[in-house]
């Protein structure tokens, strides 16, 4: 869960750099994931009526996470999540929570199977993928300064959004959930377009200035698991899943008001057991065998 205080009594070990990537996964990994002010639903009349219904007229902050080849299951979970979450109000005081708006993640309702971390394991289970749902939301939350009131971070780290920007949900255990604390109400947008899921908050008046910051305590290289594959040349090697080093994170933002005072707000850290990259390759047999 979300701390709003770090112990300054407590010395952090000393910070490491981040893990770094070779430059064909940086480029594989899709630069567009972040903050816009474009979204699809602009000129929606049913989202434009909702808009005057309660006088959200302004786009206080949204975010879009591009999913990396996702699973046929995995991508229509994101949209339906976002056609149930689309519309939705809270009101000043109120507390969202992710499971009570948008689960249960059953069959019954339309989820399919798609990917979930079980610890330091990648599985499927009915409704894998919403936590693409959780890390939006948990980005857009914390562009408009709003207090997050229960956050977790994955077993192993994300392709989707950076270390220490991420949340896991798990129904009945584990939810994303934040808290209203403006005088008028927040509407909640959200929109999935092929891979790529939207997400927008609208009140009356834009948030302070929020930028993030992470310091890597410690990083755990990514282990390579290889596995035999005879349809490959000999000698040659097909990576199947890409790893992404172990870490822990700690992360703040720095907030900027108007009239230009900044404060630093402190988040929780975040552990990540590494991802495993997932090899295939055909050894080279020698001619005397």
């Amino acid at each position: 869960m979300e701390t709003n205080q770090i112990n300054n009594n407590i010395t952090p070990p000393t910070p490491v750099e981040a893990p770094q990537k070779p430059a064909v996964q940086e480029e594989k990994q899709n630069p567009t994931s972040g903050p816009i002010t474009a979204v699809p639903w602009e000129n929606d009349s049913k989202f434009k009526g909702k808009q005057e219904e309660i006088g959200a007229l302004v786009q206080m902050a949204a975010f879009q996470t591009v999913l990396h080849d996702p699973l046929p299951g995995e991508e229509q979970n994101v949209h339906l999540a976002a056609r149930i979450l689309a519309g939705t109000v809270l009101q000043p005081g109120q507390v969202f929570s992710q499971n009570q708006s948008i689960g249960p993640y059953s069959q019954a309702r339309g989820f399919q199977k798609g990917p979930m971390y079980l610890g330091s394991q990648l599985t499927t289970t009915i409704g894998g993928g919403v936590c693409k749902m959780a890390s939006t939301l948990y980005n857009v939350a914390i562009l408009c300064n709003l207090p997050i009131i229960e956050r977790h971070a994955h077993g192993m780290p994300v392709p989707y959004v950076p270390y220490g920007q991420d949340a896991t949900v798990s129904y009945g255990d584990k939810d994303f959930q934040f808290k209203n604390n403006l005088p008028y109400p927040i509407l909640i947008w959200a929109q999935g377009v092929d891979s790529t899921l939207y997400v927008g908050f609208y009140g009356q008046n834009k948030p302070p200035r929020v930028e993030w910051h992470h310091q890597f305590l410690q990083k755990q290289e990514a282990q390579r698991i290889y596995h035999q594959n005879t349809s490959l040349p000999e000698g040659k090697e097909k990576i199947v899943a890409e790893g992404m080093d172990g870490a822990v994170v700690r992360s703040w933002v720095t907030v900027t008001n108007m009239d230009g005072t900044s404060s630093i707000r402190p988040l929780s850290s975040s552990s990540y057991l590494p991802m495993p990259y997932i090899i295939e390759k055909r050894n080279v047999v020698s001619a005397t065998q």
